[in-house]
C-alpha cells in the first residue's frame, strides 16, 4: 500500500536534486518530509553546500575508490609493495571532483592518505614490509557529512591481532567511524566488495554488513 506522503516525499527529492544547492523550502510541510527522507536514510547533509542536502540516488552514480590492484594481492600475483600507493587513489578522488571543490579536498591529503610508506630490508637479504593501509572512499555520510564530493574514507588494513588481523575502518568529515574486523585478508577484500556494491550508505546503515560504529 503506497505511503501518503509518498507522491509528495517524490518530489522533494527531485526539489533537492534541481537545486544548485541541495536547499530545501522552510514551511513545515516540507522540512516534515526531509525528516522522512532522512529517516530512511534518502537524503544526507551535503558536505558541499550549508544547509544543504544530496539524495542517496544522485550519489549512486558517482565512483568508489580504492587500489586497483588489491584483488592481485589476495590471488597472490603481487606483493604487498606492489599496491596502488594511496596518495595516487586519492589523486584519482580530487580529480573526479568539481574544480571549485579540489582545493578543499586536497586540505584533506595527509588526514585521508596519510604519509607514503617506505618499505625497508632486513637482515641479509629478507624483506619485510609495514602492515598494509590501502585507502578507499565510498559515497556516503556519517553522523557528520562526508569529505568534498560527499565521501566516506578509510583504510582495508592489516592489523597482525587476533580474531581479526585484517579490518576496514569508514570515516565521516569529522568523528564518525565504523569498523569491520576479518580474520584474513580474502574476507577483508570480500567485504570491501561488498560495500562497494552498496554504496551510498551511513555508517549506521553498515551495522547491517557486520561493522561496528566506533
Amino acid at each position: 500500500m503506497p505511503h501518503p506522503n509518498e507522491d509528495f516525499d517524490h518530489h522533494l527529492l527531485e526539489i533537492i536534486e534541481q537545486s544548485a544547492t541541495g536547499a530545501v523550502p522552510s514551511t513545515p510541510f516540507h522540512q516534515d518530509g526531509l525528516n522522512r527522507l532522512r529517516a530512511s536514510h534518502q537524503v544526507y547533509p551535503d558536505a558541499d553546500h550549508k544547509d544543504g542536502y544530496v539524495t542517496a540516488r544522485s550519489l549512486a552514480g558517482r565512483p568508489a575508490f580504492h587500489a586497483g590492484n588489491l584483488e592481485d594481492l589476495v590471488a597472490g600475483r603481487i606483493d604487498p609493495e606492489a599496491l596502488e600507493a594511496n596518495g595516487a587513489i586519492f589523486d584519482r578522488y580530487v580529480q573526479s571532483l568539481p574544480a571549485e571543490r579540489r582545493a578543499r579536498a586536497e586540505a584533506r591529503r595527509l588526514v585521508v592518505a596519510g604519509k607514503p610508506v617506505h618499505h625497508r630490508a632486513h637482515g641479509a637479504g629478507v624483506v619485510q614490509h609495514d602492515p598494509v593501509h590501502s585507502l578507499v572512499l565510498v559515497p556516503g555520510s556519517g553522523p557528520h557529512p562526508g569529505l568534498p564530493g560527499n565521501y566516506l574514507y578509510g583504510q582495508v588494513y592489516e592489523t597482525g591481532a587476533k580474531p581479526g588481523p585484517w579490518s576496514i575502518i569508514l570515516h565521516d568529515g569529522e568523528d564518525g567511524a565504523s569498523l569491520f574486523a576479518a580474520p584474513s585478508m580474502a574476507e577483508a577484500l570480500g567485504k570491501l566488495q561488498e560495500i562497494l556494491a552498496c554504496a551510498p550508505f551511513t555508517l549506521e546503515e553498515l551495522g547491517a554488513l557486520g561493522f561496528k560504529l566506533i
